[in-house]
């Protein structure tokens, strides 16, 4: 699927609250060309692509045919960025980088309890970042050499790991002879 797009299909995944979003939208910001964000818990919640909801754990079950169904023509253009907890889900043809964002598990605490998580969401979440959950999901899912882990601890990292994946976009063009035209 990706031979043939102008611009990259970019899945940044990690733990909530490691800075998904952040670097998305800062992302669509500094990116040479244009992408767009697609925050896909967002994208569950408004288009009802779930079967139920856990209020316990304050969580959709989603219904990943019609999640997929939704995303296949975006993909298949490229030019976005998937912004998930998960990645896994998405096909291997998808992909053109996987970011996986990584924090500070006592720093990752933190930025949970501000978002008001209950208790076990965030003990939970906490246990997946130190079990390095999400980046194995990663690496079991995707080649190696487009699965990249980044610290995600403050705004350095931030601009830093934003800088490094506009590098990466404009080597990617350059790889595939796109140029702005």
């Amino acid at each position: 699927m990706s031979s043939s797009r102008k611009a990259p299909v970019i899945v940044i995944t990690g733990t909530p609250g490691t800075g998904k979003t952040t670097h998305a939208e800062l992302l669509v910001q500094e990116s040479p060309i244009p992408l767009k964000h697609i925050n896909v818990g967002d994208m569950v919640k408004e288009k009802g692509f779930y079967e139920s909801y856990d209020e316990d754990w304050q969580s959709y079950t989603v219904d990943e045919d019609k999640l997929l169904d939704e995303l296949e023509p975006l993909a298949s253009e490229g030019g976005i960025i998937l912004d998930w907890h998960t990645c896994d889900i998405f096909p291997e043809r998808w992909a053109d980088l996987v970011v996986v964002l990584r924090c500070n598990h006592t720093k990752l605490w933190d930025r949970l309890e501000k978002r008001g998580y209950p208790l076990k969401k965030i003990q939970e979440n906490n246990e997946a970042e130190i079990m390095e959950v999400v980046v194995e999901e990663a690496r079991s899912s995707y080649a190696p050499e487009i699965v990249v882990e980044l610290q995600s601890e403050g705004t350095e990292d931030l601009e830093s790991n934003v800088a490094r994946i506009v590098q990466w976009i404009e080597a990617w063009r350059k790889d595939r002879g796109v140029t702005d035209s």
